[in-house]
């Protein structure tokens, strides 16, 4: 059965995981996944991730969650942008989260983003999550 919001139960992963005090979660691969990882681990929201080849032509991206004091970084994590409604925004109406303290992960035409570099670059694109 193939799942509907692989994104959402991705973030639904890293929320459950860090409420658990779990070290690291897993997931099935995918590019925009990947790309999603990346923007956390730049903006200092995870710790790490890699990912690791299952047999077969199957991929598994293993995401190290990150702890300050014994709390998760990671305070809040909302998808935006679901698949029975896509939410768009350009580079002047884009929202801000937390004033500027949480990111919103945009997927533009030069790739998946945080809010604050898509505003630089001067573009917008789908408003993917919003985490604090």
């Amino acid at each position: 059965m193939t799942m509907s919001d692989p994104l959402g139960d991705m973030l639904t992963r890293i929320r459950n995981g860090q409420q658990a005090q779990k070290t690291e979660i897993t997931c099935p691969w995918s590019k925009h996944k990947d790309a999603v990882c990346a923007v956390l681990k730049d903006e200092g929201f995870v710790e790490s991730y890699s990912i690791e080849a299952l047999d077969g032509n199957k991929k598994q991206l293993t995401v190290v969650l990150k702890y300050a004091e014994g709390v998760g970084v990671i305070r809040e994590v909302h998808r935006v942008s679901k698949p029975g409604r896509r939410v768009y925004s350009n580079s002047k109406t884009m929202p801000s989260y937390y004033n500027g303290l949480g990111i919103t992960v945009m997927s533009t035409p030069h790739g998946v983003m945080a809010d604050h570099k898509a505003r630089t670059e001067n573009v917008g694109g789908e408003v993917l999550c919003q985490v604090f």
